[in-house]
């Protein structure tokens, strides 16, 4: 058993989730939204947060963190810089300058899509 399998009792779990508030029906009817921004004003939820990914990626030798819009680029780079991989960013299309390549997704309410500098996508098939 590795030592993150224990984590489901850390009590600092029921600490974060519980400054997280629900919204429903945001952005969509039927939608549970969770809003982070609460968690973020409370900074020992935050550092608990980043510090809980950080356990429990240590050591894997992860080169590389992506971050998703908005959220991921909050909780991303401290946790890339901690373990010691590189940060990159995943946009909405039309919002990275340059040359992209892109991925469609499905959601629970549609699909989108995300896109990311070719240069990064080049640096990562390298790793």
């Amino acid at each position: 058993m590795s030592a993150w399998e224990n984590k489901e009792n850390d009590p600092r779990i029921v600490e974060i989730a519980s400054t997280i508030r629900e919204v429903p029906n945001f952005p969509k009817p039927g939608i549970m939204f969770k809003d982070i921004t609460t968690l973020l004003l409370d900074h020992k939820a935050f550092k608990n947060t980043v510090d809980l990914f950080v356990e429990r990626y240590t050591g894997m030798g992860i080169d590389v963190v992506a971050g998703i819009e908005a959220r991921g680029f909050i909780f991303g780079p401290p946790i890339a810089l901690a373990i010691g991989a590189k940060f990159v960013p995943l946009r909405k299309p039309g919002k990275l300058p340059g040359e992209v390549i892109s991925e469609k997704y499905v959601l629970e309410y549609g699909s989108d899509c995300l896109e990311m500098h070719i240069e990064l996508s080049n640096l990562m098939n390298g790793l």
